[in-house]
């Protein structure tokens, strides 16, 4: 499994915090009508000044407000409510609302661009940050395992683990990762967007 680059972005696992259900972490964010940007289930978002979420595309540093879990809108071409997995880009709905899981205590698999051993836990990193697949509209953003740093308090993402996943361990050629926000959280922030 991973012996092979196959990058899905953030996929949320469970949660360092005690407070409330797992499930009861997502919440709804507006997405404003023909926002340009494709956003992938998995992708980071960010609060943006004009209110609502944005693709966060940042990769040394984030300042995410979680993990995109998909969307709903009306459709301009049918006016049927619609329930997808991605925001296509340039879409023109005013009533067009994001699945954010945005407890930034959350924890995520990601799957590393390399070879991670059990020594990257409790490390920093950066992301690589890709275009999603739109034939089944989730993120290809990675881990930039060439970042692993340990001083850097400023990198986005803290390794917390290797994930028990099967057919995953610690050293194989492109290693799944259980992780955390680290720095840039906008609620863990003392300034505002």
């Amino acid at each position: 499994m991973s012996s092979s680059a196959t990058p899905y972005g953030a996929r949320p696992v469970g949660s360092l915090s005690v407070n409330g259900s797992f499930s009861g972490k997502v919440r709804h964010y507006s997405i404003a009508s023909g926002y340009a940007t494709s956003i992938f289930y998995g992708d980071f978002v960010k609060l943006v000044a004009a209110g609502g979420v944005e693709k966060d595309t940042g990769t040394t540093t984030l300042t995410p407000v979680g993990i995109f879990l998909g969307c709903s809108y009306t459709d301009p071409n049918t006016s049927q409510k619609t329930f997808s997995q991605m925001w296509t880009a340039s879409v023109v709905a005013s009533d067009a609302s994001a699945y954010v899981m945005d407890d930034p205590d959350i924890l995520f698999e990601m799957q590393a661009d390399g070879s991670g051993a059990q020594t990257v836990i409790g490390n920093n990193v950066a992301v690589v940050q890709t275009a999603g697949s739109t034939s089944i509209g989730t993120s290809k953003n990675a881990i930039d395992i060439s970042t692993v740093a340990s001083t850097t308090a400023t990198l986005p993402i803290r390794i917390v683990d290797i994930s028990s996943k099967s057919g995953n361990t610690a050293g194989d050629s492109y290693t799944d990762l259980v992780v955390k926000f680290n720095a840039g959280h906008i609620m863990s922030n003392t300034t505002g967007i």
